[in-house]
């Protein structure tokens, strides 16, 4: 009887140590005691400053855990959402507004940045000098994305629609080689494929400039996701954004290596000051998102309202308000 009682002695013993060692001394929680949180992102200068978050490991000093992974599209981080794979995402304006039209459980918590320098990719000989002249052309395009409605700006111009063209539905990577072989006559795509497509076609290279669409990358968030985390979250990225303009050669650095031979860095140094950084939910926001769905719901057969007051109730202003006041005029 005396080693059974040993033993339970012994294993009591070990249990309350292990307990203390979990407890700690008060001061705050432990790694394993951080609430996790998975983030889904797609543009990685778009979503610079989760990439800074990241890099500088600045979620465990708001009291978290994240996990942050990239998809190829920001629909392909919306969806990751959708399904439950990821709390939080990072995605286009377009898939967040397609996302509110079907009716689906999102809220979006801030607009993370804003950019205009796009570009309609195309050949010397196919003769496009002008928006006017895509008409009844073939124009590779990744659809769903905001890509998509970057490209119907162009369109509108011009005095233009879809119906005037042929849209051919492509993967952002597959715009350079389809221009390449000629089958389509002008491509839209993400601006990380705009060098590489001049590389490709060299001396038949030709674009046609447009800053008619601001396109913004939002931070969504899916039912799963809480308002705590969300917003601590927020404060996270909050001291990203501040790096980016403190020091912002070295927020392009921990970009582009956060991106693990994605970018290239001709590309982050060239492109990413052309994005305006900051989490902020505005008026103009809104404005953009109802002008969006409106055109969504013709462009896609959405069934949901594209009237403002109707988007407003897929935006949560109370992590970002919770995490800076100041970042939040839309009411």
């Amino acid at each position: 009887m005396t080693r059974p009682r040993t033993m339970a002695a012994l294993l009591m013993a070990a249990l309350l140590c292990a307990l203390t060692a979990a407890c700690g001394t008060g001061t705050g929680p432990t790694e394993g005691d951080r609430p996790a949180v998975s983030i889904a992102a797609s543009d990685y200068l778009g979503g610079a400053p989760v990439y800074v978050a990241q890099e500088r490991a600045l979620w465990a000093a708001e009291g978290i855990d994240a996990t942050v992974t990239t998809q190829p599209t920001g629909r392909d981080a919306l969806n990751a959402v959708l399904g439950g794979q990821a709390q939080l995402g990072v995605v286009g304006d377009l898939p967040a507004v397609s996302a509110a039209l079907g009716g689906r459980e999102l809220r979006i918590v801030a607009d993370l940045s804003r950019f205009s320098d796009w570009r309609l990719l195309t050949r010397t000989d196919r003769k496009i000098t002008g928006f006017d002249a895509l008409k009844g052309r073939r124009i590779g395009v990744p659809q769903g994305t905001n890509v998509e409605y970057a490209l119907s700006r162009m369109l509108a111009s011009a005095r233009l629609t879809t119906a005037d063209v042929t849209v051919v539905n492509l993967a952002p990577n597959q715009i350079t080689p389809a221009l390449a072989r000629g089958d389509v006559d002008a491509g839209v795509t993400f601006p990380s494929f705009y060098d590489p497509t001049r590389d490709t076609l060299a001396n038949r290279y030709a674009e046609l400039p447009f800053t008619g669409y601001t396109a913004r990358t939002l931070l969504v968030a899916g039912p799963e996701a809480s308002e705590e985390t969300t917003t601590a979250v927020l404060r996270a990225l909050r001291k990203a954004q501040q790096g980016i303009a403190a020091d912002p050669p070295a927020a392009r650095k921990a970009v582009l290596a956060q991106s693990k031979g994605a970018l290239q860095a001709d590309y982050v140094d060239s492109f990413q000051p052309r994005y305006a950084y900051g989490a902020t939910l505005t008026p103009e926001l809104l404005d953009d998102l109802a002008q969006e769905a409106a055109w969504a719901k013709t462009a896609q057969n959405l069934p949901g309202s594209a009237d403002r007051t109707v988007l407003l109730k897929h935006l949560n202003p109370a992590p970002l308000t919770a995490a800076d006041p100041t970042a939040v005029t839309i009411r």
